[in-house]
Parts: structure tokens; sequence; C-alpha cells
């Protein structure tokens, strides 16, 4: 049971007849399928008087990455809907100021970059500077729990993409992300969080009997999440990371590119619980839209043993490797960076470009992001709720 699913049971009794404001996408269901806008209004806990989107939007409504949104008088309730990635990514006070409450029902994906962790951080700064309370529905992390793989970002590369310091793949849920964000950024936030009911840390999305809902119009499915945390670093190139296809994140290529020359480079690193299938495919829109690409399909056989930040960079070694001349790291501006290049805001440091570029081992690389792992993991545990 979500967050949302024991809403009703589980919510604090002193904060009972708040007025509150709903942080939410198309992904905030509950077991039935019903929408948190629904069931929080249908609540007697509280009064539902704002809605709050991120990035995509309330509905899903905006496709492709990076494109803002407006807000919005929602149609069905005849409340004001506040858009949180468009002129603004955090809370105006105004909107805040009618509010005793700010409720969070986001379902996040387990990556680091996933901009939604960064909407919930800006509206824990603005709740806190604001004296507003904030409630977390907290939801699964899809990919588990347990694992974590990437370099902890360095501050220096701070982004929409990563604010504070958190490895690439996390192994937190939302709730815990809240958790973890008040003990070291936002003290004096008045927190709390509706735990889930018979999640395990080990438990992946498709074991728990909850309906996977895109919380982003390409995150289609759990497979796209397996690999997001490593894929998703194509952004900073000018390789197709699939968008404009039914498989995001798990087709990848550019037209440059010998499917076959790929997939022999790849099976050299050996990578674990993952297979590359050659393919071409015909993006609809952004990167190379309706050019011929060729390149790849990942094919993951063991998700346990896969290291989804480790396939990503050997992809990125790999096309180094075979076409220095064609592939380039992609110029700014990207989520509201205009300076930093976009690989380094997503990898968090220069470190990864330097090493890509140097022709340094997969292995060596491999081993320096795993150095600072054991640290956040200390730092993370009082967190945790599971």
């Amino acid at each position: 049971m979500t967050g949302l699913d024991r809403f009703e049971t589980a919510f604090p009794n002193a904060w009972s007849g708040a007025r509150a404001g709903l942080l939410a996408h198309p992904a905030s269901v509950n077991r039935a399928l019903e929408h948190a806008i629904q069931v929080i209004r249908r609540s007697k806990k509280v009064r539902l008087a704002a809605l709050f989107g991120p990035q995509h939007g309330i509905r899903g409504q905006t496709q492709d990455n990076m494109v803002e949104w407006e807000g919005f008088t929602d149609p069905d309730t005849d409340l004001p809907a506040y858009s949180l990635y468009g002129k603004v990514r955090t809370p105006e006070p105004e909107w805040l100021t009618p509010l005793d409450l700010l409720i969070v029902e986001l379902q996040d994906v387990g990556s680091r970059y996933y901009t939604f962790v960064w909407t919930m951080a800006l509206c824990m700064d603005a709740c806190a500077c604001a004296g507003k309370k904030l409630l977390i529905l907290d939801r699964p992390n899809p990919i588990g729990g347990e694992a974590m793989e990437g370099y902890v970002l360095d501050p220096a590369f701070a982004s929409f993409v990563g604010l504070h310091p958190l490895p690439i793949r996390h192994g937190m849920t939302m709730g815990e992300m809240a958790a973890y964000l008040r003990d070291h950024h936002y003290p004096e936030l008045d927190l709390k969080v509706v735990k889930m009911r018979g999640w395990r840390r080990g438990d992946w999305f498709d074991t728990t009997g909850l309906p996977w809902v895109m919380p982003s119009p390409n995150m289609p499915t759990l497979d796209t999440a397996a690999v997001y945390p490593g894929m998703c670093l194509l952004e900073g190139t000018n390789l197709s990371e699939g968008r404009g296809t039914t498989r995001p994140f798990e087709i990848f290529g550019a037209p440059f590119v010998d499917s076959a020359a790929l997939v022999k480079r790849l099976a050299q690193f050996r990578l674990p619980g993952v297979r590359f299938r050659p393919l071409s495919f015909q993006p609809t829109f952004q990167k190379w839209e309706g050019r011929l690409c060729h390149g790849a399909q990942i094919h993951v056989t063991d998700r346990r043993g896969f290291k989804p930040f480790k396939t990503g960079v050997a992809v990125l070694k790999a096309m180094l490797d075979l076409y220095p001349e064609s592939f380039k790291w992609k110029r700014p501006p990207y989520e509201y960076e205009y300076r930093k290049m976009p690989i380094d805001i997503l990898a968090g440091t220069s470190a990864l470009r330097r090493g890509l570029e140097e022709g340094a081992p997969l292995d060596r690389m491999e081993r320096e992001w795993n150095a600072a792992l054991p640290s956040f993991r200390k730092l993370r545990k009082d967190a945790l709720l599971y």
C-alpha cells in the first residue's frame, strides 16, 4: 500500500482540516487507479485548495524533454494549477500563502537526474521559508532500495538534475529522500511522511502488485526505469537516446554508427546482466528527427547483476572509441544550466568526461565513482524508513 492508499487512515491527526495544495502528476494514483486529486478531494482530512505540477505537467501534457508549460485553472475541480516547470521551478510565495500544507505525491524512478526529486526539494525549501507544512505520500523506488551506483554529485556541478550531493542511482524512496534532504539541507521544515506498507528494500515495482503508470511520457515501462540511470547520460551527447521511438533509453544510436561494430565493441566490456542487439530506427522527434539511425537495443538479462550506470558509460566509451570525429558532447543550455557542459551536470562532475576523453579504462572509472558510495550510504542511513 502506497502513502496515497493509506491517506485516510495514516494522515496526521494534528494536521486535520488544513488547507492543502497537491503536487502530483499522471502516476499519482492509488491501487484502484484513482488519481490523488480525486482521493484527496473526497477526504475529510484536508480541504484541497490548489494543484501543482512538475516537469511534463499534472496531466503529462508535454511529451518532449525540457518543454515548459503554463499554469491554468483545472476544469474538473476549478482549482488553480500552478506550473513548477515553466517561468519558475519554485512555488511563488503568493501561491503558498492561502495554504497550510503542501502534499507531495510523485512517482520517482530511482535516478538522481529525474527532476521530480528536485521539484520536491525546491518545494521543501519554499515551505520551510514560508512556514508551511509538507507531507510526502511515499511510493516505491521502482528499481529497488539497495543498489547504488555512479558519482556522488560535486556541489560545484549543482543544477536542476542534481541540486544536492547524491549518487546517480540513489536507492531511496521519495519519502526517504525528503527525510535525507530535510536533515541535511532544510532542518526548519515541518515534514511528515505517510509510509508505505509492505514494501521491502529489495522490491522492484513489478513485485508490488501496484499498477505501473507512466510518471513521464518517455518512461513507459519498468524496463525503461531499469536502464535510465545510465542511458540518460546520452542526453549530454549528439547520440539519440531513443526519444521519438517506442522504447526510449533502451534504444540508442545515430546516423554515423555501424550497428554490428558497436555491438561487437560493447561485448568486449563483458558487462554483467545485459546484452545488446543491433538495430536501426528513425526518431519521430528530438535528436536526428526523421533520420535513419543505427545503433543497438539494450536487453537486461539479470537486473540484479545489471549495472545501469556502468553500462551507460560503456556506451559512451564505445562511441568515442569507434567514432571520435563524429561523436560530440552536447553544448549548453541544458535543464536551465547555461555554462556547464550537459554531460558534466548529468554526471555531477567533470571527471567522467575527462576520463572518457583521456581513454581511461572503464573498470578504473568505476572504482573512482564507487569510492564515495560507502560514505553516502552512512549519510543516508538515518533517513531510511524501510
